[in-house]
């Protein structure tokens, strides 16, 4: 049996994620800062599962992930780098403190959880889906931080791709547009915006479902995709 890492798994597309690969018989751990949201929704789920609380800002924390991963399931055969924080405003509401949070999740957090993780997918011929986002492809309005952060992760996996393939581990990535989750909810709310007013802007006239990413995510880690690697999917609904 095939073991999948998660970050971020415990809410939204990492949670939808953990689901898909759990429905495909993956032993699945599933990485979160806080225990009391993994309590809400371990219910959800069916399978072999591991909750491990880790802050992947921290570089210790990515290597106990992977090594507590390897002791309970024997090794790691995918890694899904899930674990983000969105942040929107005016590049003068950015303080430093703002700056580091979201570099040190989206970006560190992203390096150092592959980079812990390289060992056992080298045994095991692995494969790696970053989440990147829309942003980091085209720039958002207000959201100069969050797009240099997405926009690195897109740069990391297309060069990583590279450094990789002749092992080979497969290095991909998606790119999501506004996605129905609670991380959408809140920034409506802080708005004013109505998921009506979001889903006009889509050519498929809606916002997407964090089971649609986790489809596109489990097709890139999958052995669907054997020839695909460095590939930014857009999972995005037609926007451009």
């Amino acid at each position: 049996m095939k073991t999948a890492i998660i970050t971020g798994g415990t809410s939204g597309i990492g949670l939808a994620t953990a689901k898909k690969f759990l429905d495909e018989n993956f032993n699945c751990v599933i990485v979160g800062r806080h225990e009391n949201k993994f309590d809400k929704i371990k219910s959800q789920l069916r399978g072999n599962f591991k909750f491990i609380a880790a802050d992947v800002a921290d570089i210790e924390s990515c290597r106990r992930v992977v090594s507590e991963t390897s002791k309970t399931f024997g090794g790691v055969d995918t890694l899904v780098n899930c674990a983000g924080i969105y942040v929107e405003g005016a590049i003068s509401f950015v303080t430093e403190k703002i700056f580091n949070d979201v570099i040190n999740t989206n970006v560190k957090g992203t390096f150092f959880m592959c980079q812990a993780a390289i060992d056992e997918l080298v045994k095991s011929r692995g494969t790696i889906v970053n989440v990147a986002s829309d942003a980091a492809c085209h720039g958002n309005y207000f959201c100069a931080l969050y797009a240099a952060s997405k926009g690195a992760v897109v740069a990391f996996t297309k060069s990583l791709a590279l450094e990789l393939a002749s092992f080979p581990i497969r290095v991909n990535c998606v790119a999501p547009a506004d996605i129905d989750t609670p991380l959408t909810t809140a920034q409506l709310k802080n708005s004013g915006e109505s998921v009506d007013d979001l889903a006009k802007i889509y050519p498929l006239g809606r916002i997407g479902k964090a089971d649609e990413v986790a489809e596109a995510i489990y097709f890139l880690a999958s052995g669907s995709s054997t020839f695909i690697t460095g590939e930014i999917l857009n999972v995005n609904g037609g926007i451009c």
